[in-house]
Order: structure tokens, then C-alpha cells, then sequence
């Protein structure tokens, strides 16, 4: 059983910048995924469920800070990571580089994005970095009513007749590829975090358990096939923040994440 280990004085200088890293790279994609709920609070079908994508926003965006807040153990400046950011500095996964144009694309952002976010926390859930596990729990168990919203949407949709289920599988189809790479290679730095309990998955293995995951709704949706080809192309990947520049966050949004227009009344 590996060493447990409570500060990140405690991680070897290489292993502190992978954890340090992988912290980034989830509180960064949880503040966008909170930003893409939000982006739809006022264009959701129903009242009911505006107000879920409003529990949901606040959840992501809970969890962020939550997250960001470890960083003091890094000696990061947490202020100037949340506030002074540049869209080309965030870690967030690709696939939230832009708003969903529509509500099934918001439904699947929800069904697949989200559910990958759930289940690289779960894989940390007996983490040998005691801060990481600590906080692994109370995350997800805010995030089961995100899994039932986005399963109960996903069944409306495909029962909803031709046009929402092909906007639905076309959504699946463009958020699948960024999703899969997301989970990163099978690389020496994949395998230090295993070895030392960091996690207890990583890079094909993570494909693999989310697919069976989500192999029902993919059915459901029509796209079984897009699980055919679980290794993503690495050219121009970085696996540090887990992403390509082939794209960035747009700037509108990264404004609105470091409060520009709200700046003299940020608070500690």
C-alpha cells in the first residue's frame, strides 16, 4: 500500500507538478462547464429546467473554487489563477472552448462532458494525496443529479422525434474525439501517477471505462460507432494541460470567468 500523503511537500518535485497539474486541469474544466450551464439559464425549454441548469452552474462552479483553493499547497497565487488569466492560459477541456448552439447540444455537453469530469474524479476517490481524496467525495455526490438530469434529457430527446435526436448525435459526434483525448496517453508521466496511487486509471484504461459508461446513451442516440476508435490522434497534444491550441476559450467568456466588469467589488 503506498504512502499516504497530506501536503504537497510530501510529492516529489515531479510528482507535485503532475498533481499540481491535474488540479488545474479539473477546476479549470469545471468553471467552464459551470460558465456553458449558465449560458443557457434564460434559453432553456422549461422553467424547471432552467432553474436545474442554475443548481448545475453553481455546483461546477463550487467545485472549481473548491479545487483552485488547493493550489495554496502549491504556493500558487489562487487570486491571479482565477482573476489574471488569459483564455490561452486555461486548462479546461476542448470540448468547452465554445457555448452549445442549442439545447441538444447542451444536453449532450451534459451527458458526456460532465460525465467524463465525474468519472476521472472517481478514479481519485482513494487517492494516496489525502487533500485530493478528501474533497474527491463531496463532488460527486453533488454530481448524481447532474447524471440524472442529463439521462432524463437524453431520453426525451432521442424520443423526440428526427430533428432533436440527429442535433443530439451530431453533438455526440463533435464532442466524443475531444472527450476521449482528454483522458491523455498511456505515457511514462500517466504511469508515475498509478504507481504511486495517485490514481487508479489513466489514459486507455479511462477510455475504456467511459465508454462502457456511456455505451447505453450512444446506442440510444444512434452513434455506437463513434466508440469504435478509442486512441485519439496526440499530434500537438499537451499532456500537461490536457489540450491542443488548435483552439482556445473564447475571450467573451474568459471576461466574464475573471470578473473584468466586477473587478472593484471582488472580495477575499
Amino acid at each position: 500500500m503506498s504512502e499516504v500523503m497530506t501536503r504537497a511537500a510530501d510529492l516529489d518535485p515531479a510528482m507535485r507538478q503532475q498533481v499540481r497539474d491535474l488540479i488545474l486541469v479539473l477546476a479549470d474544466t469545471k468553471r467552464l462547464l459551470g460558465m456553458r450551464y449558465a449560458d443557457w439559464l434564460l434559453g432553456a425549454p422549461e422553467l424547471e429546467a432552467g432553474v436545474a441548469l442554475a443548481s448545475m452552474a453553481q455546483d461546477e462552479w463550487g467545485h472549481a473554487r473548491l479545487l483552485y483553493s488547493m493550489l495554496k499547497e502549491f504556493d500558487e497565487d489562487v487570486d491571479t489563477i482565477e482573476h489574471g488569466r488569459q483564455p490561452a492560459e486555461y486548462r479546461s477541456m476542448q470540448a468547452l472552448d465554445r457555448a452549445p448552439e442549442s439545447w441538444p447540444e447542451l444536453i449532450a455537453l451534459n451527458a458526456f462532458v460532465d460525465g467524463a469530469l465525474s468519472l476521472q474524479l472517481q478514479v481519485l476517490g482513494a487517492s494516496s494525496y489525502a487533500p485530493l481524496r478528501q474533497r474527491v467525495q463531496k463532488i460527486l455526490d453533488e454530481e448524481q443529479f447532474h447524471t440524472a438530469h442529463a439521462r432524463a434529457w437524453m431520453q426525451r430527446l432521442t424520443r423526440a422525434g428526427d430533428e432533436p435526436r440527429a442535433l443530439t448525435a451530431a453533438a455526440v459526434r463533435m464532442y466524443m474525439p475531444m472527450i476521449l483525448q482528454w483522458f491523455g496517453p498511456d505515457s511514462d508521466a500517466a504511469r508515475a501517477l498509478l504507481d504511486a496511487n495517485i490514481t487508479d486509471a489513466a489514459g486507455a484504461d479511462m477510455r475504456t471505462r467511459y465508454l462502457e459508461r456511456v455505451a447505453p446513451l450512444l446506442a440510444a442516440v444512434g452513434e455506437p460507432a463513434v466508440a469504435s476508435n478509442i486512441e485519439p490522434a496526440w499530434d500537438g497534444f499537451d499532456e500537461a494541460t490536457r489540450r491542443t491550441m488548435t483552439s482556445t476559450p473564447d475571450e467573451e467568456t474568459i471576461a466574464k470567468l475573471r470578473g473584468d466588469k466586477n473587478r472593484a467589488f471582488l472580495m477575499d
